[in-house]
């Protein structure tokens, strides 16, 4: 008997036959995955308004001063500050219903390309209310 699978001496064959439980876990775990509920949690978070309608504290309304030293550290309002930082307090001064006006005040001995990367940034934020201060120092050289 070749059907039986067993041995040729007609025993029962001692194996189990597990295709029909493999089956049944299958489609229970189809079921499973079919009615876990869709995840549509959400948190509610209150942000803060744009930085653009809040500007910093150290915006002056009125004037501004950029300055470079030697070294060439950038300071704004006399405090020193990176160029990231220039260019977010520049878009925080455009905000502003009135345009204040922006002094800028390079020491004579700090390396060009620095002041000309500074100007780049002031050039790229649009500022319409540039002065220049201290160019008597420069009447030397």
């Amino acid at each position: 008997m070749a059907m039986s699978g067993g041995s040729d001496d007609g025993e029962p064959m001692m194996e189990m036959n597990t295709t029909p439980l493999i089956d049944v876990m299958l489609v229970l775990l189809i079921m499973f995955i079919i009615t876990i509920p869709i995840q549509t949690h959400a948190v509610k978070i209150d942000l803060p308004n744009d930085s653009a309608n809040n500007p910093p504290d150290m915006i002056d309304p009125v004037k501004n001063k950029v300055a470079i030293d030697v070294a060439g550290t950038i300071t704004w309002n006399g405090l020193p500050i990176d160029k990231l930082t220039l260019r977010q307090y520049l878009k925080a001064s455009m905000a502003l219903p009135v345009e204040p006006v922006l002094q800028f005040q390079p020491d004579p001995q700090t390396r060009y390309v620095v002041v000309d990367e500074v100007l780049s940034i002031i050039k790229a934020s649009k500022v319409t209310k540039l002065g220049f201060v201290g160019n008597e120092q420069y009447a030397s050289f």
